[in-house]
């Protein structure tokens, strides 16, 4: 079926009281392996994807070929989201290039630091006047999510302020509202067992009531299973023990007023745990397919048993027969 933009998946998924997944992809095998596993579930998905942090040569080659991908599941509703848009321009290249959502993260400045909330709302409403008129969707953040960096350091976490949340959402007009409630991004999430010191869902409940008409998003939300990461140091790696966010919580989320919940370390652990193995006990294969399909269908269970925990597994119905209204694609 054609692509269907955020705000229609989030409306069905309100509708229906259920949470939807956005599983980050950095290749084609991996979307294949989230839309093998929205195929398996009867479920809708949010695929999302980073711009500048995939193995290919070209982000437009790249996501040229995603949506050839997505085009052979003529039964899967899917979003296509660019995750964390680091400024209008990548954002415009992403409508350009036929995405139906985009994600401006208004909540850094250039160097990566927080940025001021008007500085924030200039960004983010500018995004949303040539994204809408494209016909799509477009999610903000408030506070900054934080979390590990690729050189060991970490990025600081900003809660969500509820009093800002209307007047961002009124002089913005963002279909999502990303809020920072404690949750971080990356392998390396928490140093102890996650627990209501740490993560701030009262606000998502907050928040909500404020803005009633907004979807609220949940990012950093990986839960880091110690059975992948013991996979994965058993062949080779050297992850420390590390948290992520207990199951339990991601569900609470949903019936608090989240529902879109990004997955994005679960899915690469249980990839590259996967290709480690194969890799480790198998010491002649040098062609790449037999350990990378492993891979595929690693993270085709574990995206699978996530959309079952979200709700979303048997909801593909409710969007069938809905069309994007998305005039700046180019595929």
């Amino acid at each position: 079926m054609p692509l269907v933009t955020l705000r229609q998946a989030l409306d069905a998924a309100r509708a229906g009281g259920y949470g939807l997944g956005a599983f980050n992809v950095s290749d084609v095998i991996q979307a294949e392996a989230v839309l093998d596993a929205a195929e398996e579930t009867d479920s809708p998905v949010i695929i999302e994807t980073l711009a500048g942090t995939s193995s290919h040569g070209s982000d437009e080659r790249y996501w040229s070929v995603l949506q050839h991908v997505i085009s052979t599941y003529p039964s899967v509703p899917v979003v296509l989201h660019l995750d964390h848009g680091p400024n209008p321009e990548t954002c415009r290249r992403a409508v350009d290039s036929g995405f139906t959502s985009v994600m401006i993260d208004g909540s850094l400045d250039h160097d990566g630091r927080p940025s001021s909330f008007e500085a924030n709302v200039a960004v983010t409403a500018g995004v949303v006047e040539f994204a809408h008129a494209a016909g799509v969707s477009v999610e903000g953040e408030l506070g900054t999510i934080g979390g590990s960096k690729v050189d060991g350091s970490r990025a600081e976490i900003v809660l969500a302020e509820p009093s800002q949340a209307k007047e961002f959402v009124e002089r913005t007009g963002v279909d999502a509202l990303a809020v920072a409630i404690g949750t971080s991004h990356g392998a390396y999430k928490f140093t102890t067992p996650v627990d209501g010191s740490v993560l701030h869902l009262d606000l998502i409940r907050e928040i909500a009531e404020i803005v009633p008409g907004t979807h609220l998003v949940m990012h950093g939300s990986s839960s880091l299973p110690a059975e992948l990461r013991a996979q994965n140091n058993a062949f080779g790696a050297t992850m420390p023990e590390s948290w992520g966010v207990p199951d339990e919580e991601k569900v609470r989320s949903i019936t608090m007023g989240v529902r879109k919940i990004n997955q994005g370390m679960d899915n690469h652990l249980a990839f590259t745990g996967a290709v480690r193995e194969f890799l480790g006990t198998d010491g002649l294969t040098v062609d790449p397919a037999p350990y990378l399909d492993l891979g595929r269908v690693a993270m085709q269970q574990m995206v699978a048993a996530r959309m079952r925990l979200f709700g979303q597994a048997g909801r593909a119905g409710d969007l069938r027969g809905v069309t994007a209204a998305h005039a700046g694609a180019s595929a």
